[in-house]
């Protein structure tokens, strides 16, 4: 059965490699304006939307060392309560 593909077939590869077709580099200015125009694209967020998104952050963080805590506290007064 055959396999069909969509779009060009891929390029075969010699085996000496020495023949093979070497791709252009990328100069860094190019690069560079690369970047700027994909920074471009972002949506920042605002800084109520950062604020925000802090706040939330900092507060699940408090919240699981305050879970973590009182578990490590709580294991460790059983098993010195069973092995003393």
């Amino acid at each position: 059965m055959a396999t069909q593909t969509r779009g060009e077939a891929p390029e075969k590869r010699s085996g000496s490699g020495g023949a093979a077709k070497r791709e252009t580099r990328t100069t860094p200015a190019l690069f560079f304006r690369q970047i700027v125009s994909e920074l471009r694209k972002v949506i920042w967020p605002t800084r109520s939307m950062l604020v925000t998104y802090t706040v939330v952050c900092l507060v699940f963080v408090t919240f699981m060392v305050i879970v973590v805590t009182s578990l490590d506290y709580g294991f460790t007064k059983l098993v010195f309560a069973l092995f003393g």
